[in-house]
C-alpha cells in the first residue's frame, strides 16, 4: 500500500464516522503529518493530547494549549466528549490505560471509552488512538478499528533517500547519483526501518564509504532483532566457496539469487517461500543457511523455537506471532529455523501435556508459511523426518525439499581442499584423491574436525601440518554413519521417493565407512 492508498484509506475511515480508530506506529510525525493533510481536506481541526501536555491544536503554525489540564485518560475523554468541534482527537500512547500482558485495563477508562461509541456516530469528532504497540481489552475488540501503520512503504523509503541526496548535495562535497537497480537494492535494504532509522542509515553508509552501501543499511537492522527474544541476527560471513559438493542445490539457489528484485515481479515470477534441508548431521545444512544470506545479499535471522514457548497462557502465541511480524518487518530477508523437528518435539501429545500450546503455535506458523506476502524466504533444517508433522512437508510450504546426504569420493576432496585452504594450507601439497578414500562414509563436519585434530597434533610438536596427521585422526574417527547406521539408511531410503538430492548422483551412493568394507 502506497502513501496515497494509506492516506485514502484513513480518510475512508473518518468520514464514514468510524468512531474510534487505532493507529499502530512508531513514528508520531509521519502519521500526524498525514493527519493534518486529511484535517484541511475533511475542514475539521485536529487535536492531540499525551498524559504530559494534556489537550493541544496541532493543525496550526505552532501547536498550541487548548486544555492542558486534561491530562488524565478520564479527563481527556470528558473533554472531548463536551467539545462541540468538528474535529480530530489523536490520543498518543493511550494504550496503557487500556491493558496490557503486564496489568489489567482501568475499568472506568474502558467503560468510558464504550460510553462514547455512540455519541461520537452522531457528531463530528473522531478519537484515534496513536501507539507502537496494540493493546485491546475485549470489551472494545468489536468498536475499535486498526490500522497499521507501522512501517513506511518504499515510497516512503524513497522520499527518504532523496531528502539525504538532497542534503549532501547542499553541502557540496559528494554528488551521488544512483541508477534504478542500485536505488532498488538500497530500498530493499532498508524496508524494516522507520523513516528516521532509515535516514539514519544512510546518511551512516554516506559517512563511512561516501556512498549508500546496502551492506551497511541492512546491519542497521540488527538493532530491532537485538530486542527480540526469540529472533537472532547472524552475520552474513559463509561464502558458497566454503560449502563443499551439493551442485544441483547451489543451481537452484542461484537460478534465485535476483528473485526479490521488481524486475522478478515485472516479469512474473513470484518470491521463492524457502526450503526445507533434510539430511545426516553435520552435512552442511547450517552451512548452506548462512551462505544463502552471503550471496543474496539478505540479513539472516534464526527463530529459536525453544525461547517461543512460555510458562505465561497465551504467551508463547504472542511470542511466534511478535517473531513472525519483526522477520516480515526486516524483510526481505532469510529466516533460518535450525533442526527444526526439536521445536516440534511434543506436538503430537501436545493436547495432554501442554493444553494445546504446541499445536497451536505450529498451527500459527504454519498459516503464515502458507498465506506470507512478505518476502521472508524460510529456511527450515532436519536430522530426523520421523518427527515431522507430514503437513510441514506438503507443497505450498516450502519451494522444495532437498536431501543432503554424506558427501561422495569427489565431494570429499573438495571439502578436504576448502578446509586446508581457509586453515592457510595449500591443497596441492596433500594427496587429496588418497585422503578422500579414507574418509568413505565421512560427513563434511567430520572432515573438518580430522583437519583441526591433525592442526593440534602439528603445534603439539612444533611443526606444519603433514598429510600423516589427517590420516592418522582419520583411523581413530567413528564416523556417524557407522554408530547410527540404521537410522541413516532409513533417512535415504525415504529421501529417494520424497525429497530432490541436493547432488546429482545420490542415488547411487551407498554407507561404506573404511574402504575395506567394501570387500566383505
Amino acid at each position: 500500500m502506497n502513501i496515497a492508498e494509506r492516506e485514502r484509506e484513513l480518510e475512508v475511515l473518518i468520514r464514514a464516522k468510524y468512531p474510534l480508530i487505532y493507529i499502530l506506529s512508531w513514528e508520531e510525525r509521519r502519521v500526524e503529518s498525514m493527519l493534518v493533510r486529511i484535517a484541511a481536506q475533511l475542514k475539521k481541526r485536529l487535536f492531540a493530547w499525551t498524559v504530559t501536555t494534556g489537550v493541544t491544536a496541532i493543525d496550526t503554525v505552532r501547536p498550541t494549549e487548548v486544555d492542558p489540564g486534561a491530562r488524565s485518560a478520564l479527563e481527556v475523554l470528558a473533554h472531548i466528549e463536551r467539545s462541540r468541534e468538528s474535529a480530530l482527537y489523536l490520543l498518543r500512547d493511550f494504550h496503557p490505560f487500556l491493558g496490557s500482558s503486564h496489568m489489567p485495563p482501568d475499568p472506568a477508562v474502558v467503560r468510558k471509552v464504550r460510553d462514547l461509541v455512540q455519541p461520537l456516530k452522531e457528531s463530528q469528532k473522531t478519537i484515534l488512538f496513536l501507539s507502537p504497540v496494540q493493546w485491546l481489552p475485549p470489551e472494545l475488540e468489536k468498536e475499535v478499528t486498526v490500522v497499521d501503520f507501522s512501517l513506511p512503504t518504499l515510497d516512503e523509503l524513497s522520499e527518504a533517500l532523496d531528502r539525504v541526496i538532497r542534503s549532501v548535495r547542499r553541502q557540496g562535497r559528494l554528488r551521488l547519483k544512483l541508477n534504478s537497480e542500485e536505488r532498488e537494492q538500497i530500498l530493499r535494504a532498508a524496508q524494516g526501518l522507520t523513516v528516521s532509522e532509515a535516514e539514519n542509515a544512510f546518511a551512516k553508509s554516506v559517512v563511512m564509504t561516501r556512498q549508500f552501501d546496502p551492506e551497511i543499511i541492512i546491519t542497521e537492522k540488527k538493532q530491532l532483532i537485538s530486542k527480540s527474544n526469540t529472533l537472532e541476527y547472524y552475520e552474513a560471513l559463509e561464502e558458497m566457496d566454503y560449502v563443499g559438493g551439493m551442485s544441483d542445490l547451489k543451481v537452484w539457489l542461484h537460478k534465485r539469487r535476483r528473485a526479490f528484485t521488481e524486475q522478478a515481479r515485472e516479469f512474473g515470477l513470484p518470491e521463492p517461500r524457502g526450503l526445507l534441508l533434510l539430511g545426516v548431521q553435520g552435512g552442511g545444512k547450517s552451512l548452506i543457511a548462512k551462505a544463502v544470506s552471503a550471496v543474496w545479499k539478505l540479513p539472516l535471522l534464526r527463530l529459536d523455537m525453544g525461547r517461543v514457548f512460555s510458562e505465561l497462557v497465551g504467551a508463547s502465541e504472542g511470542n511466534i506471532r511478535a517473531a513472525l511480524r519483526l522477520a516480515e518487518a526486516v524483510s526481505p530477508c532469510v529466516l533460518w529455523l535450525d533442526e527444526i523437528e526439536k521445536g516440534l518435539a511434543g506436538l503430537s501429545s501436545s493436547g495432554r501435556s501442554d493444553a494445546g500450546t504446541a499445536a497451536r503455535v505450529f498451527g500459527s506458523f504454519l498459516v503464515w508459511m502458507q498465506e506470507k506476502t512478505a518476502p521472508v524466504f524460510v529456511i527450515a533444517t532436519s536430522n530426523n523426518i520421523a518427527l515431522l508433522p507430514p503437513e510441514l512437508l506438503r507443497k505450498g510450504r516450502f519451494d522444495e525439499i532437498f536431501f543432503i546426504d554424506l558427501p561422495n569420493f569427489e565431494e570429499r576432496q573438495e571439502i578436504f581442499a576448502i578446509h586446508l585452504l581457509k586453515r592457510g594450507r595449500d591443497p596441492e601439497q596433500f594427496d587429496l584423491p588418497h585422503l578422500a578414500r579414507e574418509t568413505e562414509g565421512f560427513s563434511g563436519a567430520e572432515i573438518e574436525q580430522a583437519i583441526i585434530a591433525g592442526l593440534y597434533d602439528a603445534f603439539e610438536t612444533g611443526r606444519d601440518l603433514e598429510e600423516g596427521d589427517l590420516l592418522r585422526n582419520v583411523a581413530e574417527s567413528i564416523p556417524l554413519s557407522q554408530t547410527m547406521r540404521e537410522q541413516v539408511t532409513s533417512l535415504r531410503n525415504w529421501a529417494r521417493t520424497h525429497a530432490r538430492p541436493a547432488s546429482a548422483d545420490v542415488s547411487s551412493r551407498r554407507i561404506v565407512t573404511r574402504p575395506q568394507e567394501a570387500n566383505l
